[in-house]
């Protein structure tokens, strides 16, 4: 699903009193919850969004097994269509491929192809699976942010997520390779195509933040802290040490026996 809802939930009995905001919100509350009791026994409605529009994010709906991607994410930094292909890649490209990687996650592994919870694994795929993630939640339990490091990531809160980066990451790589067909892409303000892809990621992960706040999110968010969806992921990526020449000694490098490949 891209952009809007091909249906308009209906919210004309709600009653909104613009001197009672307290008395909105729980009558805001109660509709919802009227709203979601009068689903029982009438057919799955597959047209129903879960987000809205105007939302800057995307999801995955195991239940459905749908990718979703709200009309607001497709603007800048995420998507331009005025942009070379290498940025766009980089950015909403990384974004389509980490919401797919959510159907073969930690969770959306355990639904099947029509949504329904069945694990469709083998002992041996679930194992090596597990093997990998391990390395990935010890990798991010050592990180701790910039501006709070007292703190450390919680590695098993935001394996989901860091599954989800980086494969869409890596995905996004392939795709915008095979979009070359073997051609050579433009240079962009003396960037290459690669180094777009990567700086495309980077500046989709811009945060600012108070410390507190920081601290809270570590504690509640399955997302990792902005600084480590992106340079913890490129940590893992080949193609990024091959971009910029890191080489051991420089601040990303990752050894080659430490870097995770799970999709």
């Amino acid at each position: 699903k891209i952009g809007f809802p091909v249906k308009w939930r209906d919210y004309s009995s709600l009653e909104i009193d613009p001197t009672d905001l307290i008395g909105n919100v729980r009558a805001a509350a109660l509709f919802e919850f009227r709203r979601e009791l009068g689903k029982i026994g009438s057919p799955i409605d597959r047209d129903e969004w879960f987000m809205t529009p105007q939302t800057i994010n995307a999801y995955y709906n195991p239940g459905f097994n749908e990718i979703v991607f709200p009309a607001a994410i497709l603007q800048f930094p995420f998507f331009d269509p005025e942009r070379d292909a290498a940025a766009n890649y980089g950015a909403i490209g990384a974004v389509i491929g980490h919401e797919i990687g959510h159907g073969f996650d930690d969770q959306g592994s355990k639904f099947d192809g029509d949504g329904r919870l069945e694990d469709w694994w083998t002992e041996a795929d679930r194992a090596a699976f597990e093997k990998r993630t391990a390395n990935l939640i010890e990798q991010y339990n050592a990180l701790a942010p910039a501006q709070v490091p007292d703190h450390h990531v919680n590695g098993a809160l935001t394996i989901g997520e860091n599954i989800g980066d980086l494969g869409g990451l890596g995905i996004a790589w392939k795709a915008y390779l095979l979009s070359l067909n073997g051609g050579e892409p433009p240079v962009v303000d003396g960037l290459s195509g690669a180094e777009r892809f990567f700086l495309s990621w980077a500046q989709a992960w811009q945060q600012k933040g108070r410390d507190e706040e920081v601290i809270r999110l570590l504690a509640i968010d399955p997302h990792a802290p902005n600084e480590f969806r992106c340079n913890q992921i490129v940590r893992n990526i080949d193609a990024f040490y091959e971009t910029y020449g890191v080489t051991e000694g420089d601040e990303l490098w990752l050894a080659p026996s430490e870097r995770v490949t799970i999709w």
